[in-house]
């Protein structure tokens, strides 16, 4: 009995030196809202309006935050100042029977492990590029289904993005340690991916690169952004080896003065293939004011236009603005209210906001659309 004993102890105290030199964290976040979005049914092949009214009337969820998401990160000491770290994120929708552990699979939104020094950190898996915390960072609205960035980023094909084109699978990154308020951030993804049942002729196809230079010190936050895709395959007419790269940039800021806090961001895509693959050169840019007020509530205000710019038909344009005010109940609950409304010209493309009826049936080209949504959000 004694013997037992004294082992129990032994266990009990190694575990808890365990404990001590590892950290887990659960994270996330909950948020469902009501949405009321409508737009004119738009214009059939021949440039004939087609009459009605295209709505959507009903819940959703991640209508203000960058998506609902259930989180887990953690770091273990291994000591002369190395860690192991590692991130494991999926995607929650709240409303319905979907995300983790849904038919589908996980919907990862990252899962990586690395290391973390104090040169920086390098990672593997499924990975945030540095155009996803950019355009967070540069946004009145915040970068949520109802900002003008974010839908007008996604809609027209671009990695600069708070969405999932700017997650990488299969990549490899390295971030340094802040060094005075700047960070940089490198990243690659392979490609990984047959063309025709085929195994690729070139490495290279359809790899993903990522470069990113963050300045955040007192009020000034600046980010610069390079996304390259590279020798973009996807068959008949771009074969394996010989496609070409998909080039992006962003620049964007934002300045706190304490009664507001302004910001501004300018991105443009250049893609080099002949043939489209339906992703056009574009250009991107927005400004935006929020103001603190009521003590515990922020007014937020963006507008913006995307221009496309078409090799063998015409260009095209959309606009937008978007209002928001976040009331905050405590550090972790707020309620809100937001409104978007966008513009898409004759030759622009069917742009509506990502939370309205998932994402589709409410925007058209040559009308406009907008959307009203009210709800709850919750951290942890």
């Amino acid at each position: 009995m004694q013997k037992k004993l004294i082992a129990l102890t032994i266990a009990g105290l190694a575990s808890g030196t365990a404990a001590a030199q590892t950290n887990v964290t659960v994270y996330g976040v909950a948020d469902v809202g009501y949405v009321y979005s409508a737009g004119d049914a738009g214009r059939n092949g021949l440039g004939v309006r087609i009459p009605g009214t295209n709505k959507f009337s009903g819940l959703a969820g991640g209508g203000v935050t960058a998506g609902n998401r259930l989180g887990f990160k953690g770091e273990e000491a291994l000591g002369n100042g190395l860690k192991a770290v590692f991130t494991l994120e999926y995607a929650l929708e709240l409303d319905k029977n979907a995300g983790v552990g849904s038919t589908g699979g996980l919907n990862a939104r990252q899962q990586f492990v690395g290391l973390q020094s104090q040169l920086g950190t390098v990672a593997l898996g499924r990975q945030y590029a540095p155009g996803f915390d950019a355009t967070a960072n540069n946004d009145a609205l915040e970068a949520t289904d109802m900002s003008i960035q974010s839908n007008f980023s996604v809609y027209a094909g671009n990695t600069i993005t708070p969405n999932s084109p700017s997650r990488y699978n299969n990549s490899i990154s390295y971030t340094s340690a802040n060094l005075s308020g700047l960070t940089l951030k490198a990243i690659y993804g392979f490609g990984e991916n047959a063309v025709g049942g085929l195994n690729n002729t070139s490495t290279s196809d359809n790899g993903l690169l990522g470069l990113g230079v963050n300045y955040a010190r007192g009020p000034l936050n600046l980010d610069a952004v390079y996304h390259s895709r590279q020798n973009v395959t996807d068959g008949y007419p771009n074969p394996a080896g010989l496609g070409k790269d998909i080039n992006e940039w962003y620049l964007g800021g934002s300045w706190d003065f304490q009664f507001v806090k302004a910001y501004a961001s300018y991105q443009a895509l250049d893609n080099k293939n002949a043939t489209t693959l339906g992703i056009d050169d574009n250009t991107l840019w927005t400004v935006g004011i929020s103001v603190p007020v009521f003590k515990s509530g922020v007014i937020g205000l963006s507008y913006g236009k995307l221009s496309i710019d078409r090799k063998n038909a015409p260009d095209g344009a959309s606009t937008g603005w978007g209002a928001m005010y976040t009331h905050s109940l405590s550090k972790r609950t707020a309620v809100y209210v937001a409104y978007t409304f966008i513009d898409n010209d004759r030759n622009s493309i069917a742009i509506q906001t990502q939370v309205a009826n998932g994402g589709a049936g409410i925007g058209a080209v040559g009308e406009s659309n907008y959307t009203l949504g009210t709800g709850i959000r919750h951290s942890f």
